[in-house]
């Protein structure tokens, strides 16, 4: 039986504070897969990251890992630095199956998602006559 984990992949930041959305997209994540793991990892500043988290799941018996990055756009960190990352991961834990998916930020269901909240900020805001 194939035992799968989701990781949320994000960039990291110095305050803790900024983690906080991150982690309530992982809860609801969560809550629609209960049968699958669901993680948040970090390409710096924050723990865990990426490798530590992929060996953690690896010796729980995980052998499918699907990463989402959280990322907006395909910049450096997207298109460099994580396609990196995989290829060592994949070389470290080669009895696990990893799957990268694209950038939340490039995905038309998510970009629909935030044209509808831009949007709907101008009634929120606008003004009474």
């Amino acid at each position: 039986m194939t035992k799968q984990a989701l990781i949320l992949f994000a960039h990291g930041a110095r305050a803790a504070s900024w983690a906080a959305p991150f982690e309530r997209l992982r809860e609801l994540t969560q809550a629609r897969t209960p049968g699958v793991r669901v993680s948040l990892a970090f390409l710096e500043l924050m723990t865990p990251q990426l490798p530590a988290l992929v060996a953690e799941l690896t010796a729980d018996g995980v052998t499918q890992i699907t990463v989402v990055p959280v990322f907006l756009g395909q910049g450096g960190h997207v298109l460099r630095d994580l396609p990196l990352m995989i290829d060592q991961l994949r070389v470290d834990h080669p009895q696990v199956g990893i799957d990268v998916v694209e950038a939340a930020g490039e995905n038309a269901a998510v970009l629909n998602a935030l044209a509808d909240y831009c949007v709907a900020s101008l009634s929120a805001q606008a003004a009474p006559d």
